[in-house]
C-alpha cells in the first residue's frame, strides 16, 4: 500500500490542510475589463459605448439586448440598469499609434506587450490598459485620463471644446466603492426626472379636457337622415348682413330653414317606406291590371 521502492512520503501528501484561496490573475482581469465587452464577452470594437456605471460595451451587443431582453446571455446582470439607448453614451476615443492589431505576433518570434492598449489619452498620452485611471464625459463622450483632468483644470473639454461640470465625469471600470457611488447618483438622477414627466402629463390632460368640451358644444346638430343642419352658420351670416334692424328677418329665415329641413326629412322617410313596401306582392305596384290578366288559365299553354 504505497512506499514501494524506498519512497518517503512528505507531510503535505498525507495530511490534508486548508485549501488555498484561488487568486484571480490581474492581467486576465484587466484584459477582461478593458479589452472585452462586459455583456457579450467579445473583443471591443468600434463603436464602443459606456453606461452610467462606467462599464464598456460593444454598441451592437447593447442594441441586441434591448431588442430581445428575454434571450440568454453570459453576463446579463451587468446590463439590468440599462433601460434604453438614452442610458448609454458612445465614446469618442483616441487611437494608440503603437497598437499594431491582433496580428502583430502571428509568428511568435517577437515580444508581445500585454499592457499595450488600443487607445490613449489625447492630453497626456497614457495608454488605456487598466494601469491608469480613465474617465469619460457624459456631455460629449470624450475619454481622458484622470491625471489629465487633474493637471489641466478646466470647464471645457480638451478635445471637442464642449462645456461640462464635475457631475458629468464618470470613471471607467472603477472599484466597487466608485461603482456604488455612481449607482447612487444614477438613482438620484432618475428619481428627479420622474416627477417632471408626471407634471407635464397632468398639464396636457387639463388642457385637452376643456378644448374637447368646447368642440362638443360648438359642433352642429345632426338630423335623423344624417344631414347636418346649417342653422348656426345661416343665422350668423344673416345677422351679420342685416344688422340690428334685420333681427326679425333673421328669425323668420331660421324658422323657414327649420320647416324646410323637417319637410325634406319626412319626404325622404316616405320615399324609403314606399321603396320598402314595393318589395312585397301586396303592394299596388305588384298587382296586375285587367289588360295583363288572361281570360283563361291552362297548365300547358300553346301560343302560335
Amino acid at each position: 500500500m504505497g512506499c514501494d521502492g524506498g519512497t518517503i512520503p512528505k507531510r503535505h501528501e498525507l495530511v490534508k490542510g486548508p485549501k488555498k484561496v484561488e487568486k484571480v490573475d490581474k492581467n486576465a482581469e484587466l484584459a477582461a475589463k478593458w479589452k472585452y465587452c462586459a455583456l457579450s464577452q467579445e473583443k471591443l470594437r468600434r463603436p464602443i459605448v459606456a453606461c452610467e456605471l462606467g462599464r464598456l460595451y460593444n454598441k451592437d451587443a447593447i442594441i441586441e439586448y434591448l431588442l430581445d431582453k428575454s434571450a440568454e446571455r453570459p453576463n446579463a446582470e451587468a446590463v439590468t440598469h440599462i433601460r434604453g439607448i438614452k442610458d448609454i453614451k458612445e465614446l469618442n476615443l483616441t487611437d494608440n499609434p503603437e497598437w499594431e492589431g491582433e496580428r502583430r505576433n502571428a509568428k511568435g518570434d517577437r515580444y508581445e506587450d500585454i499592457y499595450c492598449g488600443m487607445f490613449i489619452c489625447p492630453v497626456v498620452g497614457l495608454e488605456m490598459n487598466g494601469k491608469h485611471r480613465f474617465c469619460f464625459l457624459q456631455t460629449c463622450g470624450c475619454v481622458f485620463s484622470d491625471r489629465a483632468l487633474k493637471e489641466v483644470k478646466t470647464e471645457i473639454c480638451h478635445k471637442c471644446g464642449d462645456p461640462f461640470k464635475d457631475e458629468d465625469i464618470v470613471v471607467l471600470n472603477g472599484t466597487k466603492e466608485e461603482v456604488q457611488k455612481l449607482r447612487e447618483k444614477m438613482e438620484e438622477r432618475r428619481a428627479k426626472a420622474k416627477p417632471k414627466k408626471s407634471k407635464k402629463s397632468k398639464a396636457v390632460e387639463t388642457v385637452s379636457t376643456p378644448t374637447e368640451s368646447k368642440e362638443a358644444s360648438q359642433s352642429p346638430a345632426v338630423d335623423v337622415t344624417g344631414r347636418k343642419s346649417q342653422q348656426n352658420g345661416d343665422e350668423s351670416s344673416q345677422s351679420g348682413v342685416a344688422g340690428p334692424s334685420g333681427a326679425s328677418s333673421s328669425s323668420k329665415g331660421s324658422k323657414l330653414l327649420l320647416t324646410s329641413a323637417t319637410k325634406r326629412s319626412i319626404q325622404d322617410m316616405e320615399e324609403k317606406s314606399e321603396a320598402f313596401k314595393s318589395l312585397f306582392t301586396t303592394h299596388s305596384s305588384a298587382k296586375r291590371s285587367k289588360d295583363q290578366i288572361s281570360n283563361w288559365v291552362t297548365h300547358t299553354p300553346y301560343h302560335f
